[in-house]
């Protein structure tokens, strides 16, 4: 799975849309039926920027559906070390992922780092939290 991913996350990067950052980023997840890879795409209304992570995942969900279940995701950026998702993104990964699934950071001089998402994002919101405040 890692250098699936890492592969797809590096090749895609170079799609980015990074003008105003100049901060290229690509990711590539794996569901249980198909790998999608996604980059940044930035606007100057910053607000309508996506980043690489949740363009990948949101594609997943319009060709799978709603239930899918993401088994690992790959980002790469151009950082040294190489760059952690941002909270937004843990938050969506977290939502749509298999369980505690791990996550490849990469850059393009070939470091690598893994994590488990539990270590990155130790403090999920859930839909169970959600209940919890109604």
């Amino acid at each position: 799975m890692q250098k699936k991913l890492v592969a797809a996350a590096l090749k895609i990067r170079k799609n980015a849309y990074a003008p105003y950052s100049g901060f290229k980023v690509g990711a590539a997840i794996e569901t249980q039926t198909s790998v999608y890879s996604g980059v940044n795409v930035e606007n100057s209304s910053y607000g309508a920027t996506i980043c690489a992570e949740r363009n990948a995942i949101f594609q997943a969900v319009s060709r799978e559906g709603n239930t899918v279940k993401i088994k690992g995701i790959a980002i790469a950026t151009s950082s040294s070390p190489p760059a952690v998702p941002c909270g937004l993104c843990l938050q969506v990964i977290s939502e749509f992922s298999s369980g505690d699934i791990p996550v490849f950071l990469v850059n393009e001089k070939g470091e690598t780092l893994k994590y488990k998402l539990s270590e990155l994002f130790p403090h999920n919101f859930t839909k169970e939290d959600l209940l919890k405040i109604h």
